[in-house]
C-alpha cells in the first residue's frame, strides 16, 4: 500500500517537521497520483502546480534555516471549488461564472496557507452546490473511487473522492444539507459539519457575496478524526470583524472511554426509511457502547416531532438556496407560486412556497428554529451524542435526471425519492448542531458506510472524540482497492 498517500494529515505534518521527507517530495507524490488516478475519478478539476511547487520549496528552505514550522508547514492539500483562491476560477459549477477569477483567498484558505499548507488544486462540485452528486457542465462528472459507476456524493463530492483515493492530504468543504457528511459516508472518510458560524465562510461564495448563508458551514474531510480537530484549530475563530473581541475556545470532550458515553440512538424513521444495511451500522456502534458499559437510549428524542423538524428544515433550506439563484429564477418561482392551487401540498408546491416566502414568514420559522435549538440544548444535558444515519443507502449509481423530483434510490428493495434522505442531514443543520461522520467499514458491495454523531452546539470536539474512539475499535479508513498502490 502507498503509505504516503494514505497517511493522515497529522502524521504527514509530523514527518515534514522532522524532515523525514520534504514538502517538494510530498507534493510531487500527490501530483503523480493525481496524474495517474484523477482522469478516471475526476475529483481534482483545477490546479496551481507551479505556484504550489514554489511554495513547497520555500517551506523546505524555511525548515532548513531552522524556522519554527506552522501546524501545517509544507503540507500539500486541495480545497473545494467553491472556495476562492486568488487568480483561480470560483464557478460553483455554473457556466455563467466559467471565466471568473478570484481576487482574494477565502478566509479559510488564507488561514490554511498562513499555517503552512500548500494548496495545489480545487475539487469538483455540483451546480450551485445543490445536489447529492457532483457533476456540472464545466468540469464533468466525479465518480466514487470504490465504484466508478456510483456517485461520491455532493456537494463536497470531489473533496471526499480526492481524500479517499489518496490524491491529497485532506480537504475543506462546505455543508448546508449534508454536503460534507454524505460524501464522507459514500467515500469512507471522516467529515465534520461544525457548529454554525465557528469557522468563517467568507470567500466560500459567488462573486460579490460576503454575508454568511443561513444553515451553511465550512468544514474538513480527512482520513482520521484527529485531522478534523487539526483543521478546526487552524481555521476556527471569528472573521476579522469580530476577531478583536472573541476567539474560539471549544469545550474539551468529557468521556475518555467507550463505557463513559451517554448515547441516544435514532437509527430509522418513517420520514426517511433507512436501508437495513445502513441501520445495522448505527446499531453496531450503539452496541459497542452498551458492551463497554455506557448508557444507550433507543427511544430518546427531542420534544419536537420528526415531521416538524423536517418541515422547518425544508422551509429554511429552500429559502437559503433561493437566495443563491439568479433573479430570473426567483421571478419564475413567484409566478409559479401565484398559479398554485391553495390546497396544493405537493413537494413541488412546498419548495416553491419556501423559496419565495416573505421575511415575516421566515422570521416566524426562525423563531421556531430557535425554540428547537433550546430543545436540543436540554436534550444534550442528558446525552453526549445522538447516533443516526446521514444517508439512507450506501453510494448510489449516477443519476443525472434533470428533473430532480423524479430521482429515486432503492431502500430495502423499495423505490424512494432521492431527496427524502435530506431528513437525516437536517436534524443537525436546522439547529446549527455539529455532527461528525465516521467510517464503519465496507458493506457486502465493497462500498463504505458511515455513521453520524450529532452533539450540542459548540460540542464539536465531543463528536470528533467519539468518532476517534469508535474508529479505534471498528477500524480506520479503508483505502479503495484499485487505488492502493
Amino acid at each position: 500500500m502507498d503509505e504516503l498517500a494514505f497517511s493522515d494529515a497529522t502524521g504527514l505534518v509530523h514527518r515534514l517537521a522532522r524532515r523525514e521527507l520534504s514538502s517538494v517530495e510530498l507534493l510531487e507524490h500527490f501530483v503523480g497520483r493525481m496524474e495517474r488516478y484523477n482522469p478516471a475519478i475526476n475529483a481534482i478539476v483545477i490546479t496551481r502546480l507551479d505556484e504550489a511547487m514554489a511554495e513547497a520549496k520555500a517551506a523546505d528552505a524555511a525548515l532548513a534555516k531552522g524556522d519554527t514550522p506552522g501546524p501545517l508547514h509544507g503540507l500539500p492539500m486541495t480545497v473545494k471549488e467553491s472556495f476562492n483562491l486568488t487568480g483561480l476560477p470560483t464557478t460553483w459549477g455554473d457556466p455563467a461564472y466559467k471565466d471568473s477569477r478570484s481576487q482574494f483567498d477565502a478566509v479559510a484558505c488564507e488561514r490554511l496557507r498562513q499555517a503552512g499548507a500548500v494548496i495545489f488544486g480545487k475539487t469538483n462540485v455540483p451546480l450551485m452546490l445543490a445536489d447529492f452528486q457532483s457533476y456540472n457542465d464545466i468540469y464533468g462528472v466525479t465518480s466514487n473511487p470504490y465504484d466508478l459507476t456510483r456517485t461520491p456524493g455532493g456537494s463536497s463530492g470531489g473533496s471526499a473522492a480526492a481524500v479517499a483515493a489518496g490524491l491529497t492530504s485532506f480537504e475543506v468543504g462546505s455543508d448546508i444539507g449534508g454536503s460534507i457528511r454524505n460524501p464522507a459516508h459514500f467515500c469512507g472518510v471522516f467529515g465534520h459539519k461544525p457548529t454554525w458560524g465557528i469557522l468563517p465562510s467568507r470567500g466560500n461564495a459567488l462573486p460579490g457575496i460576503v454575508t454568511p448563508a443561513d444553515l451553511s458551514v465550512i468544514g474538513p474531510l480527512a482520513r482520521s478524526a484527529r485531522d478534523l480537530r487539526l483543521v478546526l484549530d487552524v481555521v476556527g475563530g471569528a472573521d476579522e470583524l469580530h476577531r478583536p473581541g472573541w476567539e474560539l475556545v471549544l469545550p474539551q470532550p468529557g468521556p475518555r472511554h467507550l463505557g463513559e458515553w451517554r448515547v441516544a440512538v435514532w437509527p430509522d424513521d418513517p420520514m426517511a426509511p433507512v436501508d437495513d444495511m445502513v441501520k445495522a451500522r448505527v446499531l453496531a456502534v450503539a452496541s459497542l457502547i452498551e458492551k463497554a458499559g455506557g448508557q444507550v437510549d433507543y427511544d430518546a428524542r427531542p420534544e419536537f416531532p420528526a415531521d416538524f423538524i423536517n418541515e422547518l428544515y425544508q422551509y429554511l433550506l429552500h429559502a437559503a438556496l433561493s437566495a443563491r439563484q439568479p433573479e430570473s429564477m426567483f421571478t419564475r418561482a413567484l409566478d409559479r407560486v401565484a398559479a398554485l392551487d391553495p390546497d396544493d401540498s405537493s413537494a413541488t408546491a412546498r419548495v416553491l412556497r419556501a423559496s419565495t416566502q416573505y421575511y415575516r414568514e421566515w422570521h416566524g420559522r426562525n423563531e421556531m428554529r430557535n425554540q428547537l435549538r433550546w430543545s436540543w440544548h436540554s436534550f444534550f444535558e442528558d446525552y453526549d451524542v445522538l447516533l443516526a444515519p446521514i444517508c439512507v443507502t450506501d453510494a448510489f449509481p449516477h443519476d443525472h435526471n434533470p428533473r430532480m423530483s423524479e430521482r429515486t434510490v432503492l431502500v430495502n428493495g423499495d423505490t424512494r425519492p432521492m431527496f427524502e434522505q435530506g431528513f437525516w442531514a437536517g436534524l443537525a443543520s436546522v439547529s446549527y448542531l455539529p455532527a461528525t461522520v465516521f467510517p464503519t467499514g465496507l458493506d457486502a458491495r465493497g462500498l463504505p458506510v458511515g455513521v453520524q454523531a450529532i452533539t450540542r452546539e459548540m460540542g464539536d470536539l465531543t463528536s470528533i472524540a467519539f468518532a476517534e474512539q469508535i474508529s479505534q475499535v471498528m477500524g480506520p479508513f479503508i483505502p479503495p482497492e484499485n487505488y492502493r498502490d
